[in-house]
């Protein structure tokens, strides 16, 4: 097992979760969803865990609402950025 394959950053499960939750985007391919999601990364902070029982554990549900209101905002602005770039093309 490698070092990488053992940690992980929270950030990344709840924007694969807003994408999911997301109708505007079912018929977007998988490419554009991967370049949403890597633009909204790149707007929000690390956090990272080795066990997720540990963010589990150690979050206030405000700190929960407060990550998911920042990765909702994070999504919006990617699909944007992204949709407006992929136009310029």
């Amino acid at each position: 097992m490698s070092f990488e394959s053992q940690i992980s950053n929270f950030y990344e499960k709840l924007v694969v979760d807003d994408l999911a939750k997301r109708s505007e985007l079912e018929s977007t391919e998988e490419g554009e969803l991967i370049d949403i999601a890597c633009v909204a990364l790149n707007q929000l902070p690390s956090r990272y865990y080795r066990y997720s029982v540990d963010m589990a554990f150690y979050l206030s549900a405000p700190e929960i609402q407060r990550m998911e209101d920042e990765v909702t905002k994070a999504v919006t602005y990617a699909i944007a950025f992204v949709q407006k770039n992929k136009k310029a093309q």
